[in-house]
């Protein structure tokens, strides 16, 4: 069956559904959805957006502050268009019906995060990423021009030199699976926008949902598609650690990081606060200085954990600042006002992805992307808290202007003869023990070889696994009739050998990319970019 759509949006959560609303004025909109529409990662976001709303901030500080985190590696001029565009992207989301916290007055109540100098974070108490996404996808669910299909799980993007054209390639649509039927869909548009989220299911570990299996990175790399940094992957320094066992499957339960930025102090198991060692600005450094340090500290200690400590707040302030991480911890036996929270870094963001101009254009045409699967160069070499949810909005209200002016809707679609999938020779599955192993490996070798601190032998160790873990994938792949748990591995595979060929390329230690065999940054940053042509 062959759908067709003015836009098609491969992704639900803050940069989709955003993109979907403001393209639904000007065409028909069809939104793909991989589970259900709020298994996101803007969902699960806790901490805010940022924005300079306050008239003591500014957006040089916000720029500063940007900069700073990025470890050099910033485009400047991407932060500082995201900066100043920030509060009309504020408005925006007002008027979807978003519900930020305000004060008596009014006025937003600002929180504070690692790496800002200022209260500057937007917030629905410690639910901001599901406030947003709820009120976006009940604006999209009653906008007549919005078609919004859920489970469907996008394949491969179909592209002109995939059809044989060599004068010009550009995106024409994709394939995509419905698990219900088993049937696999052609979704025509040549205009696609890419917002399917992140890769912290390359880990053991992660905070990210089940669906983040590096998709957009993975399909945009198949395309043609320029990816770049990918080998900045953030740690979030602060996930819950439960001593009785890791929740189902590696996801973790996040504590934000405006915890720290109300007051929570870093403590080591004797009580005894440790942060000041790494870094002047103390349990408020930037996530990857916080990350590595807990790291150390439980390398140096064999103390499995460390503790985030809220217990000289006020009676009463954690409950009703941090009602959803309150409740959770009293739910795994410890009690925020009075227990130290146990804590240790996960795989959290991914600051690279496909690159990007601040318009969310990659290099083939057609295809746009946002979120966290683009790279505009906002976040550099290490994201800023709370920078994302804020790329998300005004990048994809970026994205469709560029759309309407290079791609014109008066532009008719040409015939293209897409042809029907097929699928491989085998309709049953003979070994699924073949998937799951291959899905634990890429995890473990992850792990264990590209994870808070590098080198080079563990990388090249990784490479080699990962490019026979690639092969046993691809053979599986070709074989059978797709499955989602094929599709999902086969993109995990694929993005885990990309973040590990971007981290082999970078000799120095850099944000987010640590390596003992080159613990210095060099005096240019230069962004890694991987082509596939």
């Amino acid at each position: 069956m062959t759908i067709k759509s003015d836009f098609l949006v491969i992704g639900s959560g803050a940069a989709g559904l955003s993109f979907a609303l403001r393209a639904a004025e000007h065409g028909k909109v069809v939104v793909l959805c991989k589970d259900d529409p709020l298994v996101s990662s803007s969902a699960k976001a806790q901490g805010g957006i940022a924005a300079v709303t306050d008239k003591n901030d500014t957006f040089e500080e916000h720029v500063a502050d940007t900069l700073d985190a990025g470890a050099g590696l910033c485009d400047e001029k991407a932060v500082r268009t995201i900066v100043t565009e920030a509060p009309e992207a504020i408005r925006e989301l007002l008027s979807w019906g978003v519900d930020f916290d305000t004060e008596k007055d009014g006025e937003f109540e600002l929180g504070r995060e690692g790496g800002h100098g200022k209260r500057r974070i937007l917030h629905a108490k410690d639910t901001t990423g599901l406030e947003i996404s709820t009120k976006l996808l009940r604006c999209a669910q009653a906008h007549p021009n919005i078609q919004l299909l859920d489970h469907r799980i996008a394949i491969d993007l179909i592209t002109t030199a995939k059809l044989g054209c060599v004068t010009e390639d550009r995106v024409l649509g994709a394939y995509v699976l419905n698990p219900a039927t088993g049937e696999v869909d052609i979704f025509r548009s040549d205009r696609v926008l890419l917002a399917t989220g992140g890769t912290g299911r390359c880990y053991m570990y992660t905070t990210n949902p089940p669906t983040a299996t590096g998709d957009g990175e993975a399909m945009a790399w198949r395309a043609g598609a320029v990816v770049s940094n990918l080998e900045f992957v953030q740690f979030h320094p602060t996930t819950f650690y439960n001593p009785n066992g890791k929740d189902h499957d590696g996801l973790t339960f996040l504590i934000s990081e405006a915890v720290r930025g109300e007051g929570g102090v870093l403590r080591g198991p004797d009580g005894r606060e440790f942060m000041q060692k790494y870094d002047k600005r103390g349990s408020l450094a930037p996530r990857d200085i916080v990350a590595r340090a807990i790291n150390s500290e439980i390398l140096r200690t064999g103390h499995p954990c460390m503790y985030l400590d809220m217990t000289h707040k006020p009676k009463g302030f954690m409950a009703e600042r941090f009602p959803y991480i309150y409740e959770t911890c009293k739910s795994y036996g410890v009690d925020a006002e009075v227990d130290m929270i146990p804590v240790v870094p996960s795989a959290h963001y991914q600051c690279g992805g496909v690159a990007t101009d601040t318009n969310g254009r990659s290099s083939l045409r057609g295809l746009f992307v946002a979120g966290e699967c683009g790279c505009t160069g906002l976040h550099g070499a290490n994201r800023l808290a709370s920078n994302s949810l804020l790329e998300c909005v005004v990048i994809t209200k970026r994205a469709i202007e560029c759309m309407l002016t290079t791609l014109p809707l008066a532009h008719k679609m040409e015939d293209y003869p897409i042809p029907e999938w097929q699928h491989g020779e085998r309709a049953e599955r003979d070994d699924l023990a073949i998937l799951y192993h291959c899905w634990d490996e890429v995890r473990r070798t992850m792990t264990d070889y590209v994870s808070i601190v590098r080198t080079d032998h563990r990388l090249q160790r990784a490479a080699t696994r990962l490019r026979n873990i690639n092969r046993e994938i691809n053979e599986y792949y070709w074989g059978y009739r797709v499955t989602p748990e094929i599709i999902d591995l086969r993109n995990l595979a694929l993005t885990a050998s990309l973040i590990v060929d971007c981290a082999i390329r970078r000799k120095e230690s850099r944000g987010l990319h640590y390596t003992l065999d080159h613990t210095e940054k060099l005096p240019e940053a230069i962004p890694s970019k991987l082509h596939n042509w």
